[in-house]
């Protein structure tokens, strides 16, 4: 009974995955445009996903190559450090 229960999450999640890379770097249409602040903190969300499939396809990349500079790259650290939970964690006690 346990695994029907995770089974009828199993299409939510396959389109979760597909909604996260349908825009990872490195697509075509960073040739037009450059990325700006909002494409950079997307891809500094779905670092951890888009790492995982650049290892088995070399046309996917972590980090956009055609930005428009500091402020993509504002974005992606923002991004990297709100999905990954920034420093405050490491600052944190434990209650007894």
């Amino acid at each position: 009974m346990k695994i029907s229960k995770y089974l009828k999450w199993l299409p939510i999640a396959l389109l979760a995955i597909f909604f996260l890379t349908s825009c990872t770097a490195g697509n075509e249409k960073f040739d037009i445009d450059p990325a700006g602040f909002w494409m950079g903190l997307w891809h500094g969300f779905i670092s951890l996903v888009t790492f995982i499939i650049s290892i088995f396809n070399d046309n996917v990349t972590i980090y956009e190559v055609n930005n428009n500079g500091w402020t993509y790259n504002l974005g992606f650290i923002l991004g990297i450090s709100i999905f990954y939970g920034g420093s405050s964690k490491g600052t944190c006690r434990r209650r007894r």
